[in-house]
């Protein structure tokens, strides 16, 4: 029975161990969500990959053929698409050559693994895309999705993944509905008062500001979906959706969700939070022209 070697993720150890378990014992599900702070669950979306396509009995074993060709990024068998890096790398287009692509046997290793790094960036429609594959999974194919939280993927398709919360992970019940209201009429108010007060225990709390602004973020895609006249509604912020989709459009409202993206990627790379606050005040008020 092979064993997965896996180090490196202080705090995270009985996830790790979850996962060892399983991959020895061959019960590994076929897709595995990773939620968290980029920089861990992309590392680790990444040593599973490598794990994946390994030949070693320990694995990754760093040296076989498979190993050398996943550290370079270069194995036929994985492939990896970022929206961390670049939001958009998730088109319709893309999901559904991956959806066929998944139904042809691997090139080298015994396993075909495709590493989605960011799916929090990912339009319901490719979620949907997605999902065809998720329903009717081939074998020897490894889904591996990261995102900042669960919640930003379709109920549907969280529902045909195994999830893995690492270590710093937030989720949308962390944070109070209310001041996610007010957060999001903020953005428009008349002056910028409402939206530097309620910003201003973010600047001090990290673990506040992870939360908020996925969250955030998921307010304005929904706004982005209604004013386009669509009716999903992921956030659970129906009301403050419609009233940024009525007062905005389509393409200002995405233009603020790009500037929380940047948010969120600043933060991941431990930038400063006050700075960030600040800078991420002006450029929301900015973009929506107030």
């Amino acid at each position: 029975m092979t064993s997965l070697r896996i180090g490196g993720f202080s705090g995270n150890e009985e996830i790790i161990k979850q996962l060892s378990l399983s991959f020895g014992e061959g019960r590994l599900a076929h897709a595995i969500i990773l939620e968290g702070p980029a920089q861990e669950r992309n590392a680790l979306a990444a040593m599973l990959a490598q794990a994946a396509v390994c030949s070693g009995e320990t694995r990754p074993c760093g040296s076989c053929p498979g190993c050398v060709k996943a550290q370079a990024g270069s194995h036929p068998d994985i492939l990896t698409l970022d929206g961390d890096a670049n939001p958009r790398a998730f088109p319709i287009d893309a999901i559904r050559r991956i959806r066929s692509d998944a139904y042809i046997r691997p090139h080298e290793a015994q396993t075909k693994v495709y590493a989605l790094y960011g799916v929090q960036n990912m339009s319901e429609i490719s979620q949907n895309a997605l999902l065809k594959v998720f329903e009717e999974p081939p074998e020897n194919v490894l889904f591996l999705l990261t995102t900042v939280s669960a919640s930003a993927l379709l109920p549907t398709v969280r529902s045909r993944a195994q999830i893995f919360s690492l270590e710093g992970a937030r989720t949308e019940t962390d944070v109070d509905p209310a001041y996610m209201e007010k957060l999001a009429a903020a953005i428009t108010a008349a002056n910028e008062t409402d939206l530097l007060y309620l910003t201003a225990d973010l600047s001090k709390d990290k673990d506040k500001l992870r939360a908020v602004l996925p969250q955030l973020g998921l307010v304005l895609r929904d706004a982005a979906v209604l004013r386009s006249g669509g009716s999903a509604c992921l956030s659970g912020q129906r009301e403050a959706a419609a009233a940024l989709g009525a007062g905005l459009t389509r393409e200002k409202l995405l233009s603020l969700l790009n500037e929380v993206q940047k948010a969120q990627r600043a933060l991941d790379l431990n930038a400063n939070a006050a700075l960030l606050v600040t800078a991420l005040c002006a450029n929301l008020r900015a973009g929506a022209g107030r």
